[in-house]
């Protein structure tokens, strides 16, 4: 009976060992006071506001008004012509990670992108020069189940990889359908899944698995059973997907296999999913927004690939038109500097109000990521994560001037170094180890090498 009390009671210290790792963690977060004053602050969730002021005070939006004054050593930035938005949230993105794709195994939620996060990476530091204070590090899309991703603040400066989590955010993970598993384990491994058809029954075989693994846990701490199962730690992840506890983000681009997904998980009462990609979500944007999925899409990236051989500059207003939650994300290095310029495509396309447009690079991607009381928009209480430019967002001619994460000036166009590199090496010849990659995007990253390796010792 003793035993049988320690184990059942093992998940239980497990999860406060954690709170109390996060606690610790978060009295390690550094955070500031700034004080911007006369900009025109372009809230998100209440209009914009001429020639006002916005107090942030240790990391939190304090105030938002006139004549706002000062605490004692707080930085103080004169916006006066200047424009202040929230902070750019990109909901797909592989930068501040040093390993992206667990390529030996089609299902492996297990493994996690937090565990491999590079704070010196440069590319966090030029996502900032970009207006870019929140990015979610996925992992890639070689697995039809892949593995969990950590969403992350751009405190760049810190040497602590765990000072980079956003403290609190959801679990998410990524999941893929289509060309790139396929690829890479039924033409690459000779495994399943080789078709579409084979994706569909990895999805139904794992949730299947993870019920009946979830059954006999139940059984045993009800004392049906005596002796508990076999602890798990992929099928447990498989069981906090289906519990709500993990928000589902995956690869797409056919609507055949969006529709395909959306039944699945409706077959096993999964509801928290992000579409990534979704070229062709326009077809089906009825059928997400009935699902309450929501899309994660470019506004102008396709035909690199067979199967993103047909998409529409449409896609973003069609869905949000829709009432589907969408958002405009990178997967890639260098276009996440300029979230703001493809959130201004998608309304040159769609004719979308600057509001709408602006939503899908804060709010909407703060949706996804399941943070959207802590950012997204400028509000009193919200975390101190600004983006101050010079001409309006939207504009071709606009430049971000500063960007604030938790009240910290982290990027200040006038101030900084030439070379912002945390860790220099003379013989370097590249600031990051990615940088000589020149894919069309990152999800398969790491891969090619994965499968040329594996040949090689085949021949």
């Amino acid at each position: 009976m003793r035993t049988k009390n320690i184990i059942t009671n093992i998940k239980a210290i497990y999860t406060m060992l954690l709170c109390c790792i996060a606690f610790l963690g978060q009295a390690q977060i550094e955070k500031a006071s700034v004080l911007i004053k006369n900009g025109t602050v372009i809230t998100i969730t209440d209009g914009d506001k001429e020639n006002t002021d916005v107090l942030i005070r240790d990391g939190k939006i304090q105030s938002i008004g006139k004549g706002l004054k000062a605490p004692n050593g707080a930085k103080v930035i004169d916006a006066d012509g200047m424009f202040v938005m929230p902070g750019i949230i990109d909901a797909h993105s592989h930068i501040g990670i040093d390993a992206v794709n667990e390529a030996t195994n089609v299902i492996s939620p297990e493994v996690a992108t937090g565990d491999a996060i590079n704070p010196f990476a440069m590319t966090l530091y030029r996502a900032l020069a970009g207006g870019v204070t929140i990015s979610h590090a996925m992992h890639g899309s070689a697995n039809a189940i892949g593995g969990q991703c950590e969403t992350i603040k751009h405190r760049f400066g810190t040497m602590d990889p765990e000072e980079m989590k956003m403290e609190g955010a959801p679990r998410t993970i990524k999941f893929a359908l289509g060309e790139n598993p396929m690829r890479v384990h039924g033409e690459g491994r000779n495994i399943a899944p080789r078709t579409r058809m084979g994706i569909e029954q990895l999805f139904r075989s794992s949730f299947a698995e993870a019920q009946n693994y979830t059954q006999l846990w139940n059984e045993y701490n009800s004392g049906k059973t005596k002796t508990p199962p076999a602890y798990d730690l992929r099928l447990e992840t498989l069981a906090d997907i289906m519990a709500g506890e993990i928000l589902i983000h995956c690869h797409s681009y056919r609507a055949d296999e969006i529709l395909m997904l959306m039944n699945v998980l409706e077959d096993y009462g999964v509801k928290n999913i992000t579409f990534q990609h979704c070229n062709e979500g326009f077809k089906v944007a009825p059928e997400l927004a009935a699902f309450g999925a929501h899309a994660s899409v470019f506004s102008d990236w396709w035909a690199y690939k067979f199967e993103v051989y047909y998409s529409t500059a449409y896609n973003a207003a069609i869905l949000m038109k829709n009432g589907v939650v969408t958002s405009i994300n990178s997967d890639d290095r260098q276009l996440i500097r300029h979230l703001y310029h493809e959130a201004a495509k998608s309304q040159r396309y769609g004719d979308l109000s600057d509001n709408d447009a602006l939503k899908l690079i804060t709010i909407n991607p703060a949706i996804q990521l399941g943070i959207e009381k802590r950012v997204g928009s400028i509000e009193t209480g919200k975390d101190g994560d600004i983006v101050v430019f010079k001409n309006h967002p939207l504009s071709i001619y606009a430049v971000p001037q500063y960007t604030i994460v938790d009240g910290i000036v982290r990027f200040d166009i006038n101030e900084q170094p030439d070379d912002m590199r945390i860790d220099i090496d003379p013989k370097e010849a590249m600031p990051s180890f990615y940088e000589d990659v020149h894919d069309h995007d990152k999800c398969l990253q790491d891969v090619q090498d994965f499968l040329l390796h594996k040949h090689s010792h085949q021949h």
